[in-house]
């Protein structure tokens, strides 16, 4: 049996790797990042002479005493007694003083004479021979990382060149028929390859040397030549793709072949069908080919084990205590690496889930850090406290703004206007549909809802919903735009469709959005003012949880129609049916409104940069944002 856990997958692959450390010099100017491979001692001390810590005089202590504001001492620079002489900071001091006398506290009095209204005491402001680092003491020790103050310190202590670890050799070796290299013409089956770019900069990012071999076919003897090679010129290998059980998933049988599989499969999700292996006693890693799966592998595993190739423990992520607004299922044994957007809204850290999918390799770029749910676990509960792992640095996430509820396309050119003149912050974005961010708001989980929700009976927007779920003391209404909903269909409309009436047609193939979402309300309205079944409309429990992602089903076939906004139409190169011209605005917690990062993002709102960005998109008017709406 070689499924493992991530414990005993570490165990018997990175612990017991048998890692030869090999050392290289380098100078000291070019070592930034590298890692110590010996404890490094002081050449010389420093400074490596009395000098003098202040602009001033130099003088002998004891001549100083008995000096004060009745009584002054006066010193000349020739003779031998009370003798002085000028020094500027950091000059030697002369062999015959002990003590330096401040500039400001030195009155002339003549040529080549002063005079001292104070004594000084042995040794004042003077910086003695290795009061910083003494010939022959420790400086840094064996598997430190070297930073930019050590540089500095190495040089001063005497050092030109340092031994350091050298770095390991990775070999990254992408496979599968259908990859092709960035830039090359796509077509229908063909797939970019930047697995190996995204695993190549980790590697640089920890320390190795990554070197990249050309895509792989799914060919066996192709993969077996191509990993016999690189296990000869490299200290690491890592496979990407193929190691599933599909017809054309060759590693783990490749591996089998030429040395021993240790571990097919690790209870983790995203990455569990990696591979581990050696092969001539060096460790090979297979990646799986789902971008998101392959990061957490490499994060998880190929990460310790360049690191143990560097002599430095592979220490956890910093982690930050959150509270999970929503329940987060899960599967019982095995662990999961759930990505999690972060926000501090008043005294909680929220940590809102973003999708999912081991395929979306945008959701790592979005999220903040890993709430990691145990084997042992079914998953999280709604308002629960959990840990997460943080992927970013604190500060940024102090300085998020959250914004929760329906999606919309002006969001992105709002943070890049609030960006220009606060660039420390940032908005980070969860498409849950209108009802559930103004939910999310009246339980204090986001500073911001986006809500575009049409009253059925009044035919006015999100005031009466926003009153109902929030009330009106503890919120904000503000504008942003009007936007244009219809139907999204292919171009040249092919079959004709005109209005939500079409929709029932059985020839029509229909794609919905989610319960709660503003879109799904306007559309239900709609129905129920024709008289129509939803029941009848082939695709209408099909549901998308973005405009864009509507806009993908119609433009890639599987879709005849879908609801949405026309810039996402325009975006693929769709037809639209305008339906409604529809008010989206952004409801404020009240406390958040009246601070100064809710100010900024007002600013944003009512900035000329933002109109002028939202006028690139057709079906927008922003003429009102950043507007107050008011209470009927």
């Amino acid at each position: 049996m070689e499924k493992r856990s991530l414990r005993e997958t570490l165990d018997v692959f990175v612990n017991q790797a048998a890692i030869v450390p090999r050392v290289e010099c380098v100078a000291v100017e070019a070592s930034l990042g590298r890692v110590l491979a010996e404890p490094i001692f002081a050449k010389i001390s420093v400074p490596h002479y009395h000098a003098a810590a202040m602009d001033g005089i130099a003088v002998r202590a004891a001549d100083t005493f008995g000096a004060g504001e009745t009584c002054p001492l006066r010193f000349k620079l020739e003779g031998d007694e009370r003798r002085f002489c000028f020094v500027d900071t950091g000059q030697p001091l002369p062999p015959w003083a002990d003590a330096v006398i401040m500039i400001e506290q030195v009155v002339s009095v003549g040529a080549g004479e002063v005079e001292i209204r104070q004594p000084a005491t042995p040794w004042q402001h003077v910086r003695l021979v290795g009061e910083d680092i003494v010939a022959s003491e420790p400086l840094l020790p064996r598997g430190h990382r070297i930073r930019a103050v050590d540089v500095g310190a190495l040089l001063a202590a005497g050092h030109l060149e340092v031994p350091v670890a050298r770095k390991p050799s990775v070999a990254i070796i992408p496979t599968g028929t259908e990859l092709i290299e960035p830039g090359q013409p796509l077509t229908p089956g063909t797939i970019i390859e930047f697995n190996s770019r995204m695993v190549s900069a980790f590697l640089v990012q920890w320390g190795a040397e990554p070197h990249r071999y050309p895509p792989v076919a799914d060919d066996r003897k192709a993969l077996r030549a191509v990993l016999e090679e690189s296990v000869r010129h490299h200290d690491i290998v890592t496979l990407i793709a193929g190691s599933s059980a599909g017809e054309r998933d060759h590693t783990v049988e490749t591996l089998r072949d030429v040395g021993e599989v240790l571990v097919h499969g690790i209870d983790v999700m995203p990455g569990k069908p990696a591979i581990c292996a050696r092969v001539a006693s060096k460790p090979v890693l297979g990646l799986p080919g789902y971008p998101v799966s392959a990061a957490i592998v490499a994060m998880q595993v190929l990460r310790p084990l360049v690191l143990r190739h560097l002599g430095v423990a592979a220490t956890d992520l910093p982690r930050v205590a959150a509270t999970s607004p929503r329940k987060i299922p899960s599967k019982l044994g095995i662990e999961e690496f759930v990505r999690v957007t972060l926000g501090v809204v008043g005294r909680k850290v929220i940590a809102l889930p973003l999708p999912r999918g081991a395929g979306a390799i945008s959701t790592l770029v979005r999220a903040d850090g890993f709430l990691r749910v145990p084997v042992d676990s079914e998953g999280v509960q709604a308002g629960e406290k959990v840990r997460v792992e943080l992927l970013r640095d604190w500060s940024e996430i102090e300085n998020t703004i959250l914004v929760v509820g329906s999606h919309d396309l002006t969001l992105g050119f709002l943070e890049d206007a609030l960006r220009r003149t606060h660039p420390e912050l940032r908005l980070a974005c969860a498409n849950v549909g209108s009802l559930a961010g103004l939910t999310a708001l009246a339980r204090g989980e986001t500073h911001v809802a986006g809500t575009h929700l049409l009253d059925p009976h009044t035919r006015t927007y999100n005031l009466l919903d926003v009153e109902r779920v929030t009330g009106r003391k503890s919120v904000v209404v503000v504008r942003l735009a009007w936007r244009e909903q219809g139907l999204i269909v292919p171009p040249g409309n092919p079959k004709r469709i005109q209005s939500v009436r079409d929709l029932v047609r059985s020839d029509v193939r229909f794609v919905n959005r989610q319960p709660g979402a503003g879109t799904r309300v306007l559309l239900d309205v709609l129905l129920r003012h024709e008289g129509l079944d939803p029941t009848k409309i082939q695709g209408y429990e099909r549901e998308e949880f973005s405009h864009m992602a509507v806009a993908v089903s119609v433009a890639s076939g599987l879709a005849d129609c879908g609801i949405g906004l026309r810039t996402a139409a325009a975006a693929l190169g769709l037809d639209f049916v305008p339906l409604e011209r529809e008010e989206y605005d952004l409801v404020f917690r009240r406390d958040f409104y009246r601070s100064r990062r809710g100010q900024w993002l007002i600013q944003a709102l009512r900035s000329d940069e933002f109109r002028q960005l939202v006028g690139q998109l057709p079906g927008y008017d922003v003429t009102d944002a950043g507007t107050l709406k008011p209470w009927s």
